[in-house]
């Protein structure tokens, strides 16, 4: 599901079936459990975003702002799902729920945050190959280990703020993957490049992104909130983490 023809492209399925377990991993096990377990369904709901709101997302990822108007229907689509987990609607909140990280998970694109000037023919499908392929070198960080007692007052802040910091990162893709008028191959791109650093930050901010939202609503809902995994400091000193963790300096 893409968010409109002028955002030229969006995570491809398998990618954003790798962020939602990644994201799984950093909630309480009883909620990662129950959406794992659902991972099908949310796959078809995530294919029934609602169209006007993608359109308007598509818009303000021109504009690099979120406006009102579509933050009240990001709003009223959390509203949604909190009032289904209220109500013991559990199955088909819960797919929502799990459906609800299209909007970080997009935020945190610097492909479709990349303002109104995009990227030549061809760099899209490059970058988004690249990332593909590089799933198991990528440490998969918390970018903001903060942001996962996030009140829900300071969401819409919040995902401005992952609108802002891909947008910084969308004309690296472009200077990296299109030189002197020629498409780069992303198999000639390896992990030193900063095709690399911009895939591995993204893909951190997405899943820190997702959690994020995802206990938004499950606090708001009453959900269970014990045996959340405790991220684990790693210093500038260590070795690359292999597992998911909270790297200082934060990224």
């Amino acid at each position: 599901m893409a968010l409109g023809a002028a955002s030229a492209g969006a995570w491809p399925f398998s990618l954003m079936e790798a962020l939602g377990r990644d994201a799984r991993r950093v909630v309480p096990r009883s909620l990662g459990r129950l959406l794992a377990s659902r991972e099908a369904l949310i796959g078809e709901e995530l294919k029934r975003f609602p169209p006007a709101l993608s359109q308007a997302l598509a818009v303000d990822f021109q504009t690099g702002h979120l406006q009102p108007e579509t933050l009240a229907a990001l709003e009223a689509e959390l509203q949604a799902v909190v009032e289904l987990l209220r109500t013991q609607r559990l199955g088909e909140g819960l797919v929502r729920l799990g459906a609800l990280l299209r909007i970080p998970a997009d935020l945190a694109d610097p492909v479709l945050t990349a303002g109104p000037e995009g990227f030549p023919p061809g760099v899209v499908r490059e970058y988004y190959d690249f990332t593909q392929g590089s799933l198991g070198l990528i440490p998969v960080v918390l970018e903001d280990p903060p942001a996962l007692k996030l009140d829900h007052r300071d969401l819409a802040a919040y995902w401005q703020g992952l609108l802002d910091r891909s947008r910084v990162q969308s004309p690296v893709i472009r200077t990296e993957l299109f030189r002197n008028g020629r498409l780069v191959d992303h198999r000639t791109v390896d992990y030193r490049s900063p095709v690399f650093g911009v895939a591995s930050i993204s893909y951190s901010r997405a899943v820190t992104g997702i959690a994020a939202t995802w206990l938004v609503v499950w606090r708001e809902a009453h959900g269970d909130l014990t045996r959340m995994p405790p991220p684990r400091e790693v210093r500038p000193r260590d070795e690359p983490p292999s597992t998911l963790e909270t790297r200082s300096p934060p990224l």
